[in-house]
């Protein structure tokens, strides 16, 4: 059999997750794949797990990383394309279907949708309603400039729709993403220096580069479920990440500019007014402030008529910092960074 599509899942400590997402992925419909499973380094039985449910697995003596175990995986696959999933993925029976329909020439790359999924609550309910695994549109293509990336995050603070349809995209979110494997081998697959976070978006830029004339696509209908772990924790300890991931990409793409929030900076002046000057006026306005800051949960909120997305904006204030935090940790981190030379 000539698979046509090689399916690469990294994995590390995830038995207990990695066993749902490779029954998706070896139940896909009508298509012709292989599954490739590299387990990162994992000290349970991440591997046994694999190798029960019959896919090829892979595993590094250590913890390399998510870019590491991708090429990995990437080099390993015999499929035209290559897909990836994340090891807390579940993909619907057409997922593999949906997304080879998209190739034709011109297309370098082809995602989906990704949904998510967990035990009921509200911090679940937030994440379905801002959902982080969304790909980057089209319009960061149009301008690299603070003044309009800044245009682009204050329009995204008061819409509440959400782009829809088959689309050209910037870039590709790596919890569901394929691409032609050639094209991947040419420019040197993942760096692997992106351990987690910016890593596709690294990849994207690249490709991006080296095929100018060719598109990143994304098909809603080629949809997976995503296992969120229902803990504040674990999702500002993902933001941080996420932080530390644009801290790389600054320092590799200098010409690009930052992710770095404004709201945080914000925020703590005016907590630093009302501690200084307590009164109803400064203190309600520190109160306040995040309200008017992300006014889309009250939007959600009035159309819905139920009171459920009203805290949307603390905790989408409370990821920020998160972000700005793990940016700063970055920059000092990672400050020996080659950078990538401009075009």
């Amino acid at each position: 059999m000539n698979p046509q599509v090689s399916v690469i899942v990294p994995t590390y400590n995830r038995r207990h997750l990695v066993g749902p997402t490779l029954a998706g992925a070896l139940a896909q419909e009508d298509v012709d794949l292989e599954v490739v499973v590299v387990d990162d380094g994992s000290s349970d039985d991440t591997a046994a797990v694999a190798q029960a449910r019959g896919a090829v697995t892979i595993r590094h003596p250590v913890n390399r990383g998510l870019s590491a175990a991708r090429n990995t995986g990437l080099h390993a696959a015999s499929a035209p394309v290559v897909g990836f999933l994340d090891d807390d993925c579940e993909p619907e029976p057409d997922w593999a279907q949906q997304l080879l329909g998209v190739y034709a020439d011109g297309v370098l790359g082809v995602g989906g949708a990704v949904e998510s999924y967990g035990p009921p609550s509200w911090l679940a309910r937030y994440l379905h309603r801002r959902n982080p695994l969304a790909p980057l549109e089209l319009g960061l293509e149009q301008g690299n400039g603070i003044a309009y990336r800044f245009g682009l995050y204050l329009k995204g603070l008061w819409d509440v729709s959400e782009p829809s349809g088959r689309r050209e995209v910037f870039s590709l979110v790596g919890a569901n993403m394929s691409y032609r494997r050639a094209a991947l081998l040419e420019v040197g697959g993942f760096d692997e220096r992106f351990t987690f976070g910016a890593e596709e978006l690294d990849l994207c830029l690249r490709l991006r580069r080296a095929f100018p004339d060719e598109r990143l696509m994304v098909e809603p209908d080629a949809r997976i479920r995503h296992y969120f772990d229902p803990a504040l924790r674990d999702t500002l300890r993902r933001s941080r990440a996420y932080g530390r991931g644009s801290a790389r990409l600054y320092r590799k793409w200098p010409h690009v500019t930052p992710t770095f929030f404004p709201a945080p900076v914000l925020a703590a002046a005016l907590l630093a007014l009302a501690l200084a000057r307590p009164s109803r006026a400064t203190l309600g306005l520190a109160a306040l402030f995040p309200l008017a800051m992300f006014p889309a949960g009250l939007r959600r909120a009035l159309a819905a008529r139920s009171p459920d997305p009203v805290p949307d904006a603390y905790l989408q204030l409370l990821q920020e910092v998160a972000e700005d935090v793990g940016f700063v940790q970055g920059l000092w981190l990672f400050r020996d960074f080659l950078a990538e030379p401009a075009d």
